[in-house]
């Protein structure tokens, strides 16, 4: 069957997203906070499968200088199908006016993104909830 692709918040399943990032993995992100996140979000993509939530992504964007792509998740059975890199480019597209596209990247995914034309950043910074873990995970360094 096709893929359905959604870019609104019209009939998502809160429950069914908060599922899919536990699966991809990619944390476990409460179904009210993906609901305020995306609500938030400038830029939004769902892809379905046979009713089956397989993809998503999003970008927070002000609208002229800045698009962040975040939030980017394939289900575990559909991933290398080329899901992800469209999600990606169409979020890319959406974004195209901005003056910077940025990501971030979970650790070993660099390769993907640097192949849809990112590039690594050599000034980014970050203050996480969790600064800990975040040194700890390999996200930021002291």
């Amino acid at each position: 069957m096709a893929q359905i692709w959604h870019y609104t918040l019209d009939s998502i399943d809160w429950q069914e997203l908060s599922y899919l990032y536990k699966i991809a993995p990619l944390g476990d992100k409460k179904p009210e906070n993906l609901k305020i996140a995306f609500s938030n979000s400038r830029y939004v993509c769902f892809v379905y499968e046979n009713d089956l939530l397989v993809g998503v992504g999003r970008a927070l964007a002000d609208g002229v200088d800045c698009s962040y792509l975040c939030d980017i998740a394939i289900h575990p059975e559909f991933q290398g199908l080329g899901i992800g890199k469209a999600i990606v480019m169409k979020l890319v597209e959406l974004s195209k006016e901005h003056t910077k596209i940025i990501l971030y990247a979970n650790i070993g995914k660099e390769p993907f993104y640097a192949k849809l034309g990112f590039y690594k950043m050599n000034t980014a910074m970050a203050i996480f909830k969790d600064q800990k873990g975040a040194l700890d995970r390999g996200y930021i360094g002291q």
